[in-house]
């Protein structure tokens, strides 16, 4: 436990900072549930695959690669299924959707974990700078193509995050998303989670079934394979300072979204933003149900255009 941790207290939830994926699903019984969670094949997205299993859950495991997805589904063992789905390559996400309908389980949960972060130089996936294209569109492709399958309790958990507050002063540079006015790492990453963020936030408005929930979260900062795009430097500070400040475990980190997805009192909650397993007011942007709304039409329209 890093020195940080020692001094956090849990929230009204009963959870907190040092909770765990094991400790929020701790009496869960999950047999009968399905599950769909993309990047299963290291860190936050092992673990609640790992976790969900364990519990009784029937995973949907995603990974870029159907090789990467059988290996996790291996490594966790119990009910899980392999998907390909990378996010970054639209046949690839309708293939993933196409696979999700084909075995047709009610999806009880989808957590949209996968992601990238911070990215060193501006990178283009069809015209689109990656963070924004990978993080949110792709995610949105699939959230959306298997909304039909979600239960009618069904939750989706968008893994947001705190850098959320990072991004440009208009929030989601909606006449900009190939960052050609100028690129800054962070900047572009908190765009694309503030996206993700205001994805959740106006999908719980547009939910089907009136028992359906949408949330985001932030797992909170983790040493991961996600930071495989910082400089040098930049990692080496980043994971010494972990045991003396502020860096969750990943079972610490995963424990945010699985208590969004299967805990019975965050039923409670919809189109909300969840830290340390509680409720946290998001920045000003993410409170923006314009911003939200004008974003998810532009998201539709880049969708319309994807060949």
């Amino acid at each position: 436990m890093s020195l940080y941790g020692m001094f956090q207290r849990k929230g009204p939830s009963g959870f907190g900072y040092n909770s765990t994926a094991e400790d929020v699903t701790a009496g869960a019984d999950l047999t009968g549930r399905t599950y769909l969670v993309t990047g299963v094949n290291s860190g936050l997205g092992a673990e609640t695959l790992r976790v969900l299993v364990m519990r009784g859950a029937r995973v949907l495991a995603a990974a870029r690669t159907v090789a990467k997805a059988q290996a996790a589904c291996d490594a966790a063992g119990g009910d899980a299924v392999p998907v390909a789905c990378e996010l970054s390559e639209p046949s690839s996400v309708r293939a993933a959707v196409a696979t999700v309908q084909a075995l047709g389980h009610p999806l009880d949960g989808v957590i949209a974990n996968a992601g990238i972060m911070a990215l060193p130089k501006v990178q283009r996936q069809h015209g689109y700078e990656m963070q924004f294209f990978t993080n949110h569109v792709g995610h949105f492709m699939l959230v959306t193509g298997v909304l039909p399958q979600l239960a009618e309790e069904g939750r989706v958990v968008i893994l947001s995050s705190s850098a959320h507050t990072m991004t440009y002063p208009e929030g989601v540079r909606l006449d900009d998303l190939a960052a050609e006015r100028g690129y800054a790492p962070w900047k572009a990453y908190g765009q694309a989670k503030l996206a993700n963020m205001l994805f959740a936030k106006h999908l719980a408005t547009r939910l089907p079934k009136p028992g359906q929930r949408s949330t985001s979260v932030h797992p909170g900062v983790i040493a991961t394979g996600l930071a495989r795009h910082m400089n040098k430097g930049v990692q080496l500070l980043f994971n010494g300072l972990g045991p003396v400040f502020a860096l969750k475990t990943v079972p610490q980190g995963a424990a945010t979204q699985c208590y969004a997805a299967v805990h019975p009192d965050a039923a409670a909650h919809n189109g909300e933003y969840f830290a340390n397993c509680n409720p946290k007011t998001p920045s000003a942007h993410g409170q923006d149900a314009a911003l939200a709304a004008a974003l998810w039409d532009k998201t539709e329209e880049i969708v319309a255009g994807l060949d």
